[in-house]
């Protein structure tokens, strides 16, 4: 009985099982990490959008649309163009932006206070 004690000691297929266990713990591991990731639970959501590096020249912002996901990068440029007051953003203490829109104005009412002119109607 000695003899089938050795051989089980020394059987190679043993060590083979141990590092499959071992694989199934760190993708189990891994599967829940990628699960309580904030980005992915985002990205679960219908409409999302996310900006890179605020300010910056890399700036990249990332919008989902229901299936569809666009990238836009930041050419460096400035922008211009014609329109009206739609209300006012805050920069908050921890850096995030909050925007409000003006409550109770119509497009023509906000041109004028803007300093611009209404819209013909």
């Amino acid at each position: 009985m000695n003899f089938l004690d050795d051989s089980e000691a020394d059987d190679p297929i043993l060590s083979v099982v141990n590092l499959i266990d071992i694989f199934l713990v760190v993708i189990a591991a891994l599967l829940l990490t990628m699960a309580k990731n904030p980005v992915m639970q985002m990205m679960q959501s219908d409409n999302v959008t996310v900006i890179t590096d605020p300010g910056k020249a890399s700036m990249q912002m990332l919008v989902k649309r229901g299936e569809k996901i666009e990238r836009f990068r930041s050419t460096g440029q400035v922008g211009q163009g014609e329109g009206t007051k739609a209300g006012v953003a805050y920069r908050m203490k921890d850096g995030s932006v909050v925007y409000v829109p003006e409550a109770g104005r119509q497009g023509g009412d906000a041109a004028r206070d803007a300093g611009g002119q209404a819209p013909a109607n």
